[in-house]
């Protein structure tokens, strides 16, 4: 008799963001401030899990493990972007978010508690943007002179054509 597949649960990876390492600053020069943690547009519909590598943070300290989540979402009005769930997998927070209004930045701040006594705060920033409607809704932005204006890849900056 055939018994049911059981399957096992990962995070997607395309969704997660690693803490920078701690690189030491040689005397006398100014420490280079990171570049802001970023995830991938989400559409308002979608309900995914966000990841958050802690690791870099806690690396040397092989017992240290997170005992406690706290997150705040700035804007937080109804039918913006909400917290479905958290979880702690290894040195990985796990968020489950949903919802948000489309063309809105949304800034997730993380306070990740460890069993050291350690606190680690760091916010993320997470464009929301109809995707499911398709890609009419983005329209380059465009010089006065009738070009495009592109990014240092040379790919078009886009903008939603109704907040044109």
């Amino acid at each position: 008799m055939p018994t049911p597949a059981q399957h096992l649960w990962r995070a997607s990876v395309s969704r997660l963001v690693v803490l920078d390492d701690d690189v030491p600053t040689p005397r006398g020069t100014a420490p280079v401030v990171p570049p802001l943690l970023v995830w991938p547009i989400k559409d308002p519909a979608d309900v995914l899990d966000y990841q958050l590598e802690i690791a870099p943070a806690i690396s040397g300290d092989s017992g240290d493990v997170i005992s406690t989540i706290d997150v705040t979402i700035i804007p937080n009005n109804p039918g913006d972007l909400s917290l479905n769930s958290t979880a702690a997998d290894g040195s990985r927070v796990v968020l489950w978010l949903a919802g948000g209004q489309s063309g809105t930045n949304y800034v997730v701040t993380i306070s990740v508690g460890l069993s050291s006594g350690r606190n680690i705060v760091r916010s993320v920033n997470l464009p929301v943007y109809s995707l499911s409607s398709g890609p009419e809704t983005l329209a380059a932005l465009m010089a006065a002179i009738g070009i495009p204006i592109v990014d240092q890849n040379g790919n078009p900056i886009l903008v939603l054509t109704s907040a044109l």
